[in-house]
């Protein structure tokens, strides 16, 4: 594809970010991907549970993953009320805490309904319940209407996906905010890193696979799948770490990570130390900035999945520091997604196919 008829980037990144991708459900989003990677790589594949993925030289017998995650928390639609009022468990890690008075797109067969979570009047909270706060057991989306055969004659049922209705945007000039850049932002990234080595006609010698698991959100099972699938050399991945910076964290217990400040590197059982190191040597001779974090017994990212298959996968996490992360209003700073981007670029670069991950 000629230079003047690529895709945008900045167009496809609104695109894919405003996209509903919940976990199970990451069909949309994964076509917005691979439509704007394509271009970039040899091959486009998937496997049956919707995992994407693109390579680069498919015929090489030593493959390396780049790999983020596609899906976004969500809500699945439990118990439907005479009355017309719907209630629903979690999809991954959605916080019921900031429920109430958000608006949702309820996803049936015949499209979206919309609806919102209602939340009682302050005036109607008296005594012990002036205090209420939201539960599981007492959120409840309405979409107006009179009774339980109204709502299922919209196509609603027990089953049907919900995500909220907030859209992604720019906030002052540093930022970007939105649900679910964890971890659309990282398909983004390696998109971007795909895209830096088709422009500069790098010649890679190995198999690169950037890879867009499904269902990590839900215990990292896209990635186990796809791990088996591939059976890559190595593994580098991406996804968010909290931005410590902002009220009411500890950072005792969380470590010390600001927005701005670089990606955050992680030391822990599941990361390799060698190529760890390799990406610490990358950013300092390129003089890219980072922090570093620490993971005591699992990173919680698919990291652990990659490095725990096939008898043990040398793997590594590049982490993009985040705001108030399982919101609608995640918040990443364009300087670390753009150090980022550039980090992974910088690390493919340097990568030896006869490198030794022995440890001894």
């Amino acid at each position: 594809m000629s230079e003047s008829r690529q895709p945008d980037h900045l167009d496809f990144l609104f695109r894919y970010m405003n996209n509903a991708s919940p976990t199970g459900y990451e069909m949309a989003g994964q076509k917005i991907w691979t439509e704007y990677i394509s271009p970039f790589v040899d091959e486009i594949r998937s496997d049956y549970y919707g995992t994407a993925y693109g390579v680069i030289n498919p015929q090489h017998e030593y493959k390396v993953v780049i790999e983020a995650h596609a899906d976004e928390i969500s809500w699945f639609v439990n118990y439907i009320t005479d009355e017309g009022f719907i209630y629903v468990i979690r999809n991954g890690g959605s916080d019921h805490i900031i429920a109430p008075s958000m608006r949702v797109n309820i996803h049936t067969p015949g499209g979206v309904v919309k609806g919102v979570f209602g939340w009682p009047a302050i005036h109607t909270r008296k005594g012990k319940n002036l205090d209420m706060a939201p539960s599981l057991e007492n959120i409840c989306i309405d979409i107006g209407a009179k009774n339980k055969a109204e709502v299922l004659e919209k196509g609603i049922h027990v089953g049907c996906v919900v995500t909220y209705q907030d859209e992604f945007f720019e906030l002052g000039e540093n930022y970007y905010c939105g649900r679910a850049l964890d971890n659309r932002m990282g398909g983004y990234c390696i998109a971007q890193v795909a895209k830096l080595l088709s422009e500069h006609k790098s010649e890679l010698p190995f198999g690169l696979y950037f890879v867009n698991s499904v269902q990590e959100e839900i215990g990292l099972r896209g990635a186990e799948m796809i791990a088996q699938t591939i059976r890559p050399n190595m593994a580098i991945v991406t996804d968010v770490t909290h931005d410590t910076r902002t009220p009411m964290i500890n950072k005792i217990e969380q470590g010390d990570i600001a927005s701005g400040a670089g990606p955050a590197l992680t030391y822990a059982p599941s990361i390799h130390n060698k190529l760890l190191q390799m990406v610490i040597d990358a950013a300092k001779e390129e003089e890219i900035p980072y922090q570093l974090s620490v993971a005591s017994r699992s990173t919680g990212t698919d990291t652990d999945a990659f490095a725990y298959s096939n008898g043990g996968i040398p793997s590594t996490l590049i982490s993009l520091p985040l705001r108030y992360m399982h919101t609608t209003v995640e918040m990443a700073h364009k300087h670390d997604i753009e150090n980022l981007i550039k980090l992974i670029y910088k690390t493919v670069l340097k990568i030896d196919p006869g490198f030794n991950f022995k440890y001894f």
